[in-house]
């Protein structure tokens, strides 16, 4: 719907905005305006709003009213400034910025010294005193603005400069002289002549509106599309725009350009992190072309700068009460702030930074929950690399981004998602990485690059997509034309060799070095004590929030879990109870044979024979499920598999037919076999004869299961134990279905009891997995004391398609094209499966308002998933033992931030 722009502001002043109206200036833009107001020395500038964004890509065009306001803000700006926007004889020269709400490191556009022409480059010289800046900021310009409004190749300027270096005999792009840079522009502007079929445009205003429409065309980039997708941030925000005054990084040793955090990124230890690069504009940092030195080196350089920059770190730390990303530049001895956010961490920077800012007296436990997430736990739970272990080490970098990634060694993004997709778990080797890079970044287990340090976009990036990365292996010599490596004393690594890469340490190894359990995993077992003098400070974070967590959740979480093994597993790791327990799995393997008797059963005796076969079977599988769970629910589905999983393969058994028939061999059990499967062969087996249809069609099935139950539950409370079964009947669609099962159960139930002389206390309920069994919720509820959403089903039934088949064919294709933000089974579709769960929750308490409610699909372990079963009212989520910690963390982030602790992403 096309946005409405009567009586709109489309423009802000840095002094008008706060850190409030991310939403209409960006995040980049609102945090400008909050320095601003801080009284932080900010270069003065103005901020175009997302609305006009949101109006150009829905029209094509901007707002009728934008050109006049940003002329008015550009007057002012002039006036302050006292000089005008490419002025020849003392040009004003600003940046254009992209800055949408949530942060997207180098996924959009940016462009620096705008302004600058044939006809200013002079007058910034003598005004600068400096002809070399002068013209090394004019290439800038062109590169920059060639690339990323005029689209011209980005290659062909590097591959220029890189020409030019060459031609001088200099290894970096400050040794080249001010006649160097001249020829250079020189060269520049014809690649945009040819490339483009324009010159350059010299006129200022020119520039600059060029520039703003090209950061709104960013926001629907291939490279911005594919990071929102990635990071599930929505496409319909827009990015804002922010015009802001340049100071200059690259006006000699004095000068220079910084990234700066406030505690470590990458471990979240509190101390000075960041980078600082001489005689440079903020690009060059993050890009990573030239290595950077350590923030701390900066208080020899320049003290008082220095000194400047902590006390405003200070300041913005408290202010923001978080970690802080800043970036900064030096213009001969001044110090300006350019940039604030909250900054992206590893997953283990999250843990140990939440905690200490509740040490520190500045957030609360609630708003702590809200600084973490249960997928930056499952990241802590992945297995590390064993320091025991024989290695081979090629070399060392920086450890940007935690973690343990093996895989073949590829050197280029294309390779990188061409190999993944084949199955093969590769490593993104580069000399530094840039945003076109995205693919690769996403298909790679790790990325390794020789250049750039913790703020480069690798670093950042990657710590932000929960990957592991190794920056700045200077020793590493990186030849990607070649597609090889060589690190000291000769060792070549070639395209699709093993390497393995420590996030941690920022060691690189040759081959593939063996994994050992994460302590966060150890500490979940049980083998690690958070409390133990030698605990892991990580660990110790870990558990404090899982307290917190837990103090504060509503939902309950149990386990998906078919064995004592699983069961005792689970609850180590913090299960209150099974929430589905899968029978049919108890019957694979060996116990096949003995369902498939059942099934193909011609009479009474036969059906009854198989059926005390399977018998004591189950009850002994029970009996030790409810001793691992003993004074937990467990709930029990009744058998729910697709026949054809209890069958012999129609194809296989044809061709054993036929070839018995050629070899004239005895056959009659196969023929008869075969005859029975084909009897019982289903198209679509997945909503066929299964669930409660399987317990109607084959007399005594269900009832043997109750009884194992039952009995078992009977020997477990004679032994002075305490099971709590609960039984669920799958696949019902109609109340008449379910009241029919419980009437044989009660019967059966009974004849236990009374056999026993005990009171099993057991409960019946059923499984909601077919959209009419959600909307006929409230006649169900008459016969069920316990919904279980079963949403792997239920999402099956309502898109109508099988998960096996389209996952393997057209889910890609949607994800792509942004018809899907995220797979339907990873995480739930609140628009449609989430509106049935709602409903049916709603309709089946208005029945029974004791009804007891849970979700048992995979659904139950996926962090946005936990949040909307909150919202819903339901009472359990159930999901893997190993997402139980996730689970659990995010029913306590659900509960904190329903009571308003802020968000952070």
């Amino acid at each position: 719907m096309p946005v409405s722009e009567d009586r709109q502001k489309f423009v802000y002043d840095f002094t008008e905005g706060n850190k409030d109206l991310k939403d209409l200036l960006g995040g980049k833009g609102a945090n400008l305006a909050e320095m601003t107001n801080l009284g932080l020395p900010v270069p003065p500038g103005f901020t175009i709003t997302t609305e006009a964004c949101k109006v150009y890509l829905a029209g094509g065009q901007e707002p009728p009213a934008l050109r006049d306001e940003v002329t008015a803000h550009l007057d002012a700006l002039e006036a302050r400034m006292g000089k005008k926007l490419g002025q020849a004889d003392d040009p004003l020269l600003v940046s254009v910025r992209s800055g949408a709400k949530f942060s997207m490191p180098g996924m959009m556009d940016t462009v620096l010294n705008i302004g600058l022409s044939d006809d200013s480059v002079a007058g910034l010289a003598t005004q600068a005193g400096d002809e070399r800046f002068a013209w090394d900021s004019y290439r800038r310009l062109i590169q920059m603005f060639g690339k990323t409004v005029l689209g011209v190749d980005g290659e062909l300027f590097e591959e220029a400069l890189e020409e030019a270096k060459r031609a001088k005999g200099v290894a970096t792009d400050v040794e080249l002289d001010a006649a160097d840079l001249r020829t250079l522009v020189g060269e520049f502007k014809d690649i945009v002549a040819k490339e483009t079929g324009r010159d350059f445009p010299q006129d200022p205003r020119e520039q600059m509106d060029l520039a703003i429409r090209a950061v709104f065309d960013s926001w629907n980039g291939e490279r911005a599309k594919l990071y929102r997708r990635q990071e599930r941030i929505p496409g319909d925000l827009g990015t804002a725009v922010n015009i802001c005054s340049m100071v200059f990084g690259n006006l000699g040793p004095d000068s220079g350009t910084g990234v700066a955090f406030t505690r470590d990124p990458a471990s979240g230890h509190q101390g000075v992190y960041g980078d600082y690069l001489q005689n440079a504009q903020g690009e060059d940092v993050v890009a990573g072309i030239r290595n950077t030195m350590q923030l701390a080196e900066l208080e020899q350089l320049d003290k008082a700068s220095y000194d400047q920059l902590m006390q405003i770190m200070e300041t913005l730390e408290t202010h923001y009460r978080d970690l802080c990303d800043i970036e900064f530049t030096i213009e001969r001895g001044k110090l300006w702030m350019l940039q604030t956010r909250v900054g992206k961490r590893t997953a283990g920077a999250a843990f140990r930074i939440a905690t200490q800012l509740v040490d520190q007296g500045l957030i609360t436990e609630a708003e702590a929950l809200s600084r973490v997430t249960g997928n930056q736990l499952a990241q802590l739970m992945f297995p590390r690399f064993d320091e025991k272990a024989k290695t081979d080490l090629l070399g060392r970098g920086i450890a940007a981004s935690p973690g343990a990634a093996v895989g073949k060694a590829v050197f280029d993004s294309y390779t990188a998602v061409k190999w993944s997709r084949s199955g093969e778990k590769v490593i993104l080797i580069r000399r530094e990485t840039n945003p076109d890079d995205l693919n690769g970044m996403i298909a790679a287990e790790g990325i390794l690059t020789s250049r750039g340090g913790k703020t480069s976009h690798a670093a950042v990036v990657a710590r932000g997509m929960g990957k592991t990365c190794v920056c700045g292996a200077e020793e590493l010599e990186v030849d990607t034309k070649r597609r090889r490596l060589t690190a000291p004393g000769g060792v070549v690594i070639e395209e699709g060799d093993v390497v393995s890469i420590d996030g941690s340490s920022g060691k690189v190894y040759r081959g593939e070095v063996p994994v050992v359990p994460s302590p966060v995993v150890e500490y979940f077992e049980g083998r690690m004590h958070a409390g133990a003098d030698d605990a892991d400070g990580l660990v110790q974070a870990v558990h404090r929030m899982m307290a917190y967590a837990d103090r504060m959740r509503r939902l309950r979480v149990r386990a998906n879990a078919d064995n004592a093994e699983d069961a005792s597993r689970a609850r180590r790791f913090g299960a209150q109870g099974i929430g589905l327990c899968r029978t049919e799995h108890m019957f694979l393997g060996e116990r096949r044979e003995m369902v498939e008797r059942l099934i193909l059963a011609h009479t009474d005796d036969e059906r009854q024979q198989a059926l005390d076969t399977l018998m004591p079977l189950q009850k002994a599988d029970f009996v030790e499920l409810f001793e691992a769970m003993d004074g937990l629910p467990v709930t029990v589905r009744l058998l729910d598999p697709p026949l054809h999983e209890f069958l012999p393969d129609i194809t296989d058994l044809s061709v054993r037919v036929a070839l018995a028939e050629a070899r004239h061999e005895p056959h009659e059990n196969d023929l008869r076999l075969l005859q029975a499967v084909h009897k019982l062969h289903e198209q679509n087996p997945m909503l066929g004869l299964r669930g409660v249809r399987l317990g109607l069609v084959i007399p005594g099935l269900f009832a043997m299961q109750v009884r194992a139950i039952a009995e078992a539950a009977a020997e477990r409370r004679n032994a002075k134990g305490d099971p709590r079964a609960e039984i669920m009947i799958p696949l019902v669609g109609t109340v008449q279905e379910l009241e029919i099962v419980r009437e044989e159960a009660e019967r059966v139930i009974a004849e236990v009891e009374a056999a026993t002389g005990t009171d099993l206390r057991l409960t019946l309920g059923t499984m909601i997995e077919l959209p009419r069994a959600a909307l006929t919720a409230a006649q169900i509820a008459e016969a069920a004391e316990f919904f279980s959403f079963g949403t792997n089903d239920l999402t099956q039934t309502v898109w109508g398609f099988s998960r096996d088949d389209v996952e393997a064919s057209f889910f890609t294709a949607y994800l792509e094209k942004g018809i899907f933000g995220v797979s339907p089974f990873e995480t739930i579709d609140r628009d449609g499966v989430g509106s049935l769960v709602r409903a049916a929750a709603e309709a089946g308490r208005a029945t029974r308002p004791d009804l007891k409610l849970g979700v048992c699909g995979e659904h139950g372990g996926d962090p946005d998933s936990v949040h909307f079963f909150h919202e819903v009212g339901l009472d359990y989520v159930s999901c893997s033992p190993f997402r139980i910690p996730v689970a659990r963390l995010e029913a306590g982030r659900a509960a904190a931030l329903g009571k308003g602790s802020s968000d952070t992403r």
